[in-house]
Order: structure tokens, then C-alpha cells, then sequence
């Protein structure tokens, strides 16, 4: 568990936010089919980052044969469209799938999926990561997150006695098979803090991580954004 790691609740944290947000999106969308929406994490170039990320890692024969990529609160499926464009050239055969606990969020990827990426096979479901969902009985390579964490510790409440960010782990555990990587992207936690909320109680162990440009305050030496990658 970890009780002493805590976030202030915000509406950011809710479904019925994320829904609204996604709803307005997609409208967006219908009216500009080159408005595809926001790009989380943009202003740290995060998502190129994760990306290279798993491009180095793939060939440098590190993540082996076919890979099956999760997006973990996929949005508006951006992450993985990208990362379709950056492996279309590479000599292995990937699959993409997306979830969201937002119904909205997983019209809006379908539509631009179908929009712009009419080539490549995308999955999109509706699925809350937190709760006792058949999902969780897939399996797959590699899991990223670019947020959903930071999202998911924003609200809270506690379900049986159980928040959210303390249980995080242990069901995205459930959908990785020994060697499955989880990169997870968070700005809400540091380094250790990350380390520990998912290794609590799990056999994920860290297992690389992406460099930042750092900055030093008070003495201490961090980033705005941290991201690591555990292996199962």
C-alpha cells in the first residue's frame, strides 16, 4: 500500500470530466477532421520520447518476436497512432489496442482511426482499468500509460477501503505475462515515488527509464516529468 503517497482529489480525476472533455473533442473532430485533439505531456515531448523509447528497444532485440501494445487510458488513441507511423517500416508484426473507462474517449479514437488510419488494425474498448473486468484476462507485451496513473490518483475515494492509485498496479499486473513490460509517464509523482506505488505488492521491478532534462531547487535535483519502464 501506499498510504503516505497522496494527491489532492480534483474533477480531473473523474468519468464524468473525461466523458464531457471526449464528448467536446469528437464534435470537434466531426466539424475538423484535422482537429484531432489534445497531445498530453506535448510541452515535454514525452510521447516521441516513449515512443524511441520502445523503437531502440525493439531493434536492439530487447522486446522480442510479434509485440502487442495496450494504451492504458488510450484518449484519443494519439500514442498509439504514432507509434503505428514510427514501427510501419520495421520487420516485425505489432498489434494496437486501446482502452478508456470513457465511452466518449473510445468513439473519438475509433472515428479518427477509421478517418485517418484506415490501413492499420486498431482496437479500441470501453473498460474500467479498476475493476473486476474480464479484460484483465488478455494478455500483452507492452503496456504504456501517459497519465492514466496521474489521473486515476487524482481521485481519492476509496473503493472497498481501496483507493484507485493502490490498486493500479496490482490489475495492470494482471494483463502482463512474465517479460511484459509497463512504461508509465507521470507528472504528479517523482521517481521514487513512481517506483514505489508500482512495485508495491507486485512482481513488477524497474526496469529502465527515459532521461529528462533535469533542474535543481531547495538542493534537490528532479524533472516535471518522470518516465519508467517495469518488467514483469
Amino acid at each position: 500500500m501506499t498510504e503516505e503517497i497522496k494527491l489532492n482529489s480534483s474533477k480531473l480525476g473523474t468519468q464524468e470530466y473525461w466523458n464531457e472533455f471526449y464528448k467536446k473533442e469528437l464534435q470537434n473532430f466531426q466539424s475538423n477532421s484535422d482537429d484531432t485533439g489534445e497531445c498530453w505531456f506535448d510541452d515535454s515531448d514525452a510521447e516521441s520520447k516513449m515512443i524511441q523509447f520502445i523503437v531502440d528497444k525493439i531493434e536492439g532485440g530487447e522486446l522480442l518476436n510479434g509485440v502487442s501494445f495496450l494504451d492504458l487510458g488510450t484518449g484519443n488513441g494519439h500514442l498509439l497512432f504514432e507509434l503505428s507511423q514510427e514501427l510501419k517500416d520495421v520487420d516485425k508484426s505489432f498489434t494496437f489496442h486501446g482502452i478508456d473507462y470513457s465511452a466518449e474517449s473510445i468513439e473519438f479514437a475509433k472515428n479518427i482511426a477509421n478517418t485517418k488510419f484506415p490501413d492499420v488494425s486498431f482496437k479500441f474498448d470501453q473498460v474500467d482499468l479498476l475493476s473486476d473486468t474480464p479484460f484483465l484476462k488478455n494478455k500483452f507485451d507492452v503496456l504504456l500509460d501517459k497519465g492514466t496513473l496521474d489521473a486515476i490518483a487524482l481521485n481519492q475515494d476509496l473503493v472497498d477501503g481501496k483507493r484507485g492509485m493502490d490498486i493500479y498496479a496490482i490489475q495492470v499486473s494482471k494483463m502482463m505475462e512474465k517479460g511484459s513490460i509497463l512504461l508509465v509517464t507521470s507528472c504528479n509523482f517523482t521517481e521514487n515515488e513512481l517506483v514505489k506505488i508500482i512495485t508495491s505488492g507486485t512482481e513488477l521491478k524497474k526496469w529502465d527509464q527515459i532521461q529528462y532534462p533535469s533542474f535543481q531547487f531547495g538542493g534537490v535535483q528532479g524533472s516535471t516529468v518522470v518516465s519508467i519502464a517495469f518488467i514483469k
